[in-house]
């Protein structure tokens, strides 16, 4: 049986009993603690943090924001522009005369259709020829471009109007007519001879 004389003592009614004031105080603290956070937590509900710290901050403006937040990009299409010519029996070079072409022709040839080779470069091949994307021949570079035009000006052609690799047909522009096309291969390969 338990002895009725003796009693277990509990540290925590022991310190109540002899720090009633410290209990007191502590209850206090706690209680005002538990009011400022809840006061606290309603003027961030209501109010909101932003609101009250960045007012007037030049950053937080509608403009920035909308700037911040605007597409990289955007397409603009001018309706006054030209349409490119189709591309027709007219425009494609028979095989024959495709052949006869010689890769020292070629040059003369870009020289003569610069303004077309250039313009169609400028719009899409500078893309993946500028950097050298996904292995493309940076433009300019006489190593990298070396054993394409030991393939000829016919096969370069061929490569850049049908695709090849990780380049698309017409480097990914169909609209693009063949003429175009070969044009900017040849304004490309004059400037890596």
């Amino acid at each position: 049986m338990a002895d009725p004389h003796h009693h277990h003592h509990d540290p925590i009614q022991d310190n109540i009993d002899a720090h009633p004031v410290k209990l007191a105080i502590g209850i206090a603290i706690g209680a005002v603690a538990l009011i400022v956070g809840i006061y606290l937590l309603v003027q961030l509900a209501v109010h909101g943090y932003a609101s009250r710290s960045m007012k007037g901050d030049p950053v937080m403006s509608d403009t920035a924001v909308k700037q911040r937040i605007a597409p990289v990009a955007q397409l603009s299409v001018d309706p006054n522009a030209p349409a490119a010519p189709a591309a027709g029996p007219a425009t494609a070079v028979p095989p024959a005369a495709a052949s006869a072409a010689t890769p020292t022709a070629a040059p003369a040839k870009a020289a003569a259709g610069g303004g077309a080779g250039k313009a169609t470069y400028d719009s899409v091949c500078h893309v993946c020829h500028g950097a050298g994307v996904a292995g493309a021949p940076k433009f300019g570079d006489k190593a990298a471009w070396a054993p394409r035009i030991k393939q000829g000006a016919e096969q370069l052609h061929a490569n850049a109007i049908k695709g090849k690799a990780a380049m698309p047909p017409k480097g990914g522009n169909p609209s693009l007519s063949d003429a175009d096309v070969s044009a900017a291969v040849d304004y490309m390969v004059s400037a890596a001879k």
